[in-house]
């Protein structure tokens, strides 16, 4: 088995075959030449902003030498946290995720290194290293595990953050996951973290869970605005939130009324619009408070038009298809038009025809946004679903099972299993209306699911 040379033995062979002496080599690096020497002999630590320089001079890739700092700088040498930390960056710049492994695998089992591998994950995480984050996170937890502490609730509800995606299976089982951590976050953190479990739970359809923790951040949103604005004694939030503190009460308020809406209870829902609607009590006047007091009274516009809508009250129809003029995204309005539509047995083709060019024209929008990443792909879905049933139910069977295809494939995309049911529901419900290359194109398309879902052992119609 062939032995690999040491780092300085390369160096020193290198310089042999180059005939360079050190002090020419130190010029070609912009080391000292007693550092060089240092190096070479072994009288003196190799750091990362060295190595890389010292590669450099040599022509070689940057992380040429990252296999063997590793073996011969970290795990065969005592732990110096200050000297791998800067390695473990440049590990992340360079993308070289297996040597930044192998070193921080050095630290794990030491819990006096728990707090600065902690730090070393916030610090990418809110620099947008998540996959990196990811693996840190992970790590610190199971070494915080048997602690109720707050930092293993950031770690998981980070991780929880990472994890969001498309995916609606696995938004789910990362939202149960993290659900049992929430109360141990900071105040603040709480009310971000209800927030975005609320958000999440929203996109699933599961109300039970947005009403919960809606109801949490109501209260706990309240509280801590009478400490701020009504404690004897000055209370200065200790973290940032990111919206005015008067947001999450008022945004509790809207998601119940989603929530008492989704439920069929419309006037429930109403008492909850007019719990944001009338917001005269906020104290503060920046203009990021008064920028958000305006998105309020404009919710609070368009969703009294939908609870009316949606109790029944056509009427509201014009008004309501005037406010969209202006909107650029309207699908979710035209998705509650043909909710409606479809409940009340009313005809909306010439809503429809009026707004072809933007349904044509839709592109699905990228978002860092938890709720808009989570929610407008399913609102396009849902739309396509809906569409599909209004078209089927007029008998127009071609360009119903169009959008019923459409919608079936993007339902897969994102796997929502109550969306997937609802497709294969309603399609066997007119099957027999379906052109034979029709019926055999969803056949396909739905045992291609199933195949794919019962090899992962992890479908079910059920989990959302």
């Amino acid at each position: 088995m062939e032995i690999t040379p040491t780092i300085r033995a390369e160096i020193e062979r290198y310089l042999k075959q180059k005939g360079l002496s050190m002090t020419q080599f130190g010029h070609i690096t912009n080391l000292n030449v007693g550092t060089v020497s240092s190096i070479i002999t072994g009288n003196r630590s190799l750091s990362v902003n060295q190595l890389d320089r010292i590669t450099l001079g040599m022509n070689l890739p940057l992380d040429y030498f990252y296999e063997r700092f590793v073996e011969e700088c970290v795990e065969e040498s005592p732990l110096n946290w200050r000297r791998v930390k800067p390695f473990l960056y440049r590990c992340v710049d360079l993308g070289r995720l297996d040597c930044l492994q192998r070193a921080v695998s050095m630290f794990l089992d030491n819990p006096v290194y728990t707090l600065s591998l902690f730090e070393l994950a916030e610090d990418l995480f809110h620099k947008g290293y998540r996959e990196v984050a990811a693996y840190l996170y992970e790590n610190v937890a199971v070494s915080e595990r048997k602690q109720h502490s707050e930092r293993l609730a950031v770690c998981q509800y980070r991780l929880f953050s990472i994890r969001i995606g498309k995916d609606q299976a696995q938004n789910l089982q990362a939202a149960a996951k993290f659900e049992p951590f929430v109360d141990r976050l900071d105040e603040f953190d709480q009310l971000d973290a209800l927030k975005d479990l609320a958000n999440v739970y929203r996109s699933l359809s599961l109300w039970d869970k947005v009403y919960k923790f809606s109801r949490q951040m109501y209260k706990l949103g309240q509280v801590q605005y009478d400490l701020v604005h009504n404690s004897k004694r000055e209370i200065k939030p200790g973290k940032k939130l990111s919206r005015p503190l008067f947001v999450y009460i008022a945004y509790a308020e809207l998601l119940y009324a989603n929530a008492c809406d989704a439920n069929g209870d419309h006037e429930q829902a109403l008492e909850h619009i007019r719990g944001y609607t009338d917001l005269s009590w906020v104290q503060e006047t920046d203009s990021d408070t008064l920028q958000w007091l305006g998105k309020f009274q404009q919710w609070a516009k368009i969703n009294t038009y939908v609870n009316r809508l949606m109790s029944g009250d056509i009427s509201v129809l014009p008004d309501y298809v005037e406010y969209m003029v202006g909107e650029k995204e309207i699908f979710a309005e035209l998705l509650n038009i043909i909710e409606a539509a479809n409940q009340y047995d009313v005809n909306v083709d010439h809503i429809l025809q009026r707004f072809e060019p933007q349904i044509s024209a839709y592109q699905e929008v990228s978002s860092s946004d938890m709720y808009t990443q989570q929610f407008l792909p399913q609102q396009y879905i849902r739309f396509w679903y809906k569409m599909a049933k209004y078209s089927l139910n007029k008998g127009r069977y071609p360009y119903g099972f169009n959008c019923l295809i459409n919608a079936f494939e993007k339902a897969v995309t994102i796997n929502h299993g109550l969306l997937i049911a609802n497709c294969v529901g309603l399609f066997l419900h007119f099957k027999t209306h379906a052109a034979p290359e029709t019926q055999t194109q969803f056949q396909f398309m739905y045992e291609e699911v199933w195949a794919r879902n019962d090899q992962k052992d992890g479908f079910n119609l059920s989990d959302s």
